[in-house]
This record gives C-alpha cells, sequence and structure tokens, in this order.
C-alpha cells in the first residue's frame, strides 16, 4: 500500500490549524439540521421556522443523516467543516428558491424533457469525454456548472447576459476550491463554472446523491443511500432542467453521471422516454482510478483516508450495479433502440468515430453541423493539458484476480479486454 496525497497548500495547513479566525469560526458551529435549516431561510428572506418554505419533507431524513455523519463520523478538517456548511446551506437555500420559482410560475411543470440522452457507465470510463463530445451539437443542451448549482432564476436567453450572470463566478468558486485543498485534483478530473457538470449537483437538493458520499466518509449515511429511493433526486432533477428551459429554446438535454448505474430504474420512471449512452472500460483499470478521485476529494475534506476501504467499497458497487445493468438490458428493460454501447478504447482514440456509432445506434443523425463542431471540440481539449494521473492498483489492495472474478458476468457480457496480472 503505497498511495498518500499530495501535501496541501500552506494556506490550508494554516487554515486547518485554525489561524483564519472568521473561516474556523464559521467551521465550528455544529451540523444541526434545525440550525442550519433555520440559517438558509433566514438568508432567503424567510421567518427561521418558516418550514414549509423548503418544500416536502421528503428531504428531512437524508438531510439528518448526512448531517449527523459529518459532525460525529466524517472526521474533516476545519476547511473540510467550512466547505461542508457552505454547500448544505447553498442546497437548502437553493431549494426555497426551486419552489418559490414554481409557484410563481406553475406553467413551468409543462416544459417538455424529451428523449433526453443520458451517458452512463462506470466512472473513469470516459463519460465526461463523451459527454462533452455530444453537447457540441447545434441540437444539443448540457448543463453547466452554475446552472445545477444555482438554477433559478433560469439563465437569460441572450448569451451576451448569460455570460456574465454574476452565478457563473459564484458557482465556479465553489466548485473550484476542493481543486485548491487538494493539490492532485485538477490533473484527475477539472471543474469550472461554465464546464458541463454532472447531474448529482441537482439531485443533491434532495439530499439522496453520491455528492455526499464522494466527499466525505459518512458511513450512515450511506447505509441508508445504498437502499434508498431515488425517485424523490429524479423529479428534482426534471424540475430543475424545466426551470433551466423556461426561457431558451428547447433543445434535447444531454446529460451524465456515472452514479445513474444505481438509480436506472428510479430514473427510467422518471424519464421514461430516455435514450443511454453507456461506456465501458476494464474493471483493473476503473477501479483504482475512481478510487483515486475519491480518496483526492475526501482528503480535501479530511485527514482521515482509507484508501483500500473505498476500493473495496467501489469492487461491489459497482460489480453489483453493472450486473444490474446487464439484467436490465437482457430483460428488455432497457431497450436496445434507447441504448447506445461504447469501448472506452474508443472513446480515448477514436472520439469521432465512437460518436458516430452512438448516433448510428441510437438511430439518430449526425449533422455536418454538428460533426464539425465536435472535431473542433476534440482539437481544443487534449487529455492531460492538466497533468497526469497517477495511481497505482495495488494501493487497492485487491487482486486483479479477484476483481476479474467479480466483474466476470460484465467482463464477458461485453466482451471487454482485461488487462493480465503483469
Amino acid at each position: 500500500m503505497s498511495w498518500s496525497p499530495d501535501p496541501r497548500p500552506d494556506w490550508v495547513a494554516a487554515v486547518n490549524r485554525g489561524d483564519a479566525g472568521p473561516v474556523v469560526d464559521e467551521a465550528r458551529r455544529p451540523f444541526d439540521p434545525h440550525l442550519l435549516m433555520a440559517e438558509a431561510l433566514v438568508r432567503q428572506g424567510r421567518a427561521p421556522d418558516d418550514r414549509a418554505a423548503l418544500g416536502d419533507d421528503a428531504f428531512v431524513e437524508p438531510f439528518t443523516l448526512f448531517c449527523h455523519g459529518l459532525e460525529n463520523e466524517a472526521d474533516l478538517t476545519v476547511i473540510g467543516r467550512w466547505m461542508s456548511r457552505r454547500m448544505i446551506l447553498r442546497l437548502l437555500e437553493v431549494r426555497i428558491q426551486i419552489n418559490d420559482y414554481l409557484a410563481a410560475d406553475p406553467g413551468t411543470l409543462d416544459e417538455p424533457i424529451d428523449q433526453p440522452i443520458f451517458v452512463i457507465g462506470a466512472p473513469r470510463t470516459g463519460t465526461t469525454v463523451m459527454h462533452g463530445i455530444l453537447a457540441q451539437d447545434p441540437a444539443h443542451r448540457a448543463p453547466e456548472g452554475w446552472e445545477l448549482l444555482r438554477p433559478v432564476p433560469p439563465p437569460d436567453p441572450d448569451p451576451d447576459i448569460r455570460a456574465t450572470d454574476p452565478r457563473i463566478a459564484l458557482a465556479g468558486a465553489e466548485l473550484v476550491m476542493p481543486q485548491t485543498v487538494a493539490s492532485g485534483m485538477l490533473a484527475i478530473h477539472e471543474y469550472s463554472g461554465r464546464m458541463f457538470k454532472e447531474c448529482l449537483s441537482a439531485m443533491s437538493f434532495e439530499f439522496r446523491s453520491e455528492e455526499m458520499v464522494s466527499r466525505t466518509d459518512v458511513p450512515s449515511y450511506q447505509a441508508w443511500y445504498d437502499t434508498a429511493d431515488l425517485r424523490p433526486a429524479y423529479r428534482t432533477y426534471r424540475r430543475v432542467l424545466q426551470i433551466l428551459q423556461r426561457r431558451m429554446p428547447t433543445r434535447r438535454w444531454v446529460l451524465k453521471s456515472p452514479a445513474h448505474l444505481q438509480g436506472l430504474p428510479a430514473l427510467m420512471e422518471v424519464f421514461d422516454d430516455a435514450r443511454f449512452v453507456i461506456t465501458h472500460r476494464d474493471p483493473t483499470a476503473i477501479l483504482p482510478s475512481v478510487t483515486s478521485l475519491i480518496a483526492t476529494m475526501r482528503w480535501a475534506h479530511s485527514e482521515r483516508v482509507d484508501f483500500a476501504a473505498i476500493g473495496r467499497y467501489h469492487l461491489e458497487l459497482y460489480a453489483r450495479s453493472l450486473d444490474n445493468l446487464i439484467d436490465l438490458i437482457d430483460s428488455g428493460r432497457l431497450p436496445s433502440d434507447r441504448t447506445a454501447q461504447v469501448p472506452h478504447r474508443q472513446v480515448s482514440t477514436e472520439k469521432l468515430a465512437a460518436v458516430r456509432s452512438v448516433y448510428e445506434q441510437l438511430g439518430m443523425e449526425l449533422s455536418t453541423d454538428a460533426e464539425a463542431a465536435m472535431s473542433a471540440y476534440v482539437d481544443a481539449t487534449p487529455p492531460g493539458k492538466h497533468g497526469e494521473h497517477r495511481y497505482e492498483f495495488e494501493d487497492l489492495g485487491l487482486t486483479r484476480a479477484e476483481v476479474r472474478a467479480r466483474f466476470a458476468r460484465y467482463i464477458e457480457r461485453f466482451d471487454i479486454p482485461v488487462a493480465g496480472d503483469g
């Protein structure tokens, strides 16, 4: 076992020592769900006991469990407490804003979300690359980071006004913060206010999201989430998309998150005409890569990171999720004409060929303008521009044979080349 995180910047070390008074004072406030809800309400100009403004109570149980985990289980640093607290307040405040907006303009709920494309697949299989390329089609729209973090009010239809929306900088500061706290994060996954964003950010408004367990080690919340009904999160996500397109021309949404593998039945119920692009990769490459990402994210929040424990959890999580994916496909619940399968090696080395394959599998037409825009995007976003993501399989504490055995059904079903023992 050799995984060790990069040293934190000096300013982060100073904050964690308690040398930054205002940040420390805010970070020391308890993760009390009642106090946090009251603070969010006051920030939005409401009475501290106006719980109705937060919407229905479906979020309260996971929110309370998450707060308990942060206070008692996650072993957060000062900066970790501060970042977690800021995230919670934003989520609660945006809940209020969403409810207010829909009350003022109920017609928003009639906005059609027609045949959205969801890019799924296990993490580190090329979902981000594929999502970005598909978003270049002029007929498509992918949500940007600031739109999912702060969707109310809807973006201005004027592109010049939209480009200067102050929410871009506000959301960007929050998204970039973990990259400045954990030095190695940028080489693994880049975030910014204007980059395309994963669906998790909107699902988090219901506190039913893998975003919570990606950042922090909260076992009590994790145990609840592993068997949770995710339909409330997907319904809220749909409402967020409806708000985002309320003032804009309707285009097909292109959406993305590997976490959808864990929630496919709920997703398909809420988005019943969705199409899917599923990326595939050797599990012996998936596991150390995604574990490195989550370990680094948790390192931004805590001094205690158990790389091997995260790896073991991912072994079971994704083996189970990919077996469930096969069941959905083979049973016909996930129809083949609404599903495109793409190997990671093609996404990595033949990006445009991969996209052409997706359009063909889904029975969609790839226009000349779309292909030209995709080609320009690929040229402008070379891999590794922020450094190489380094990780070692051995840090998982697993053998390659063990991983191959656990993913045997997935490997055979999709004919995935797997690295040898080396």
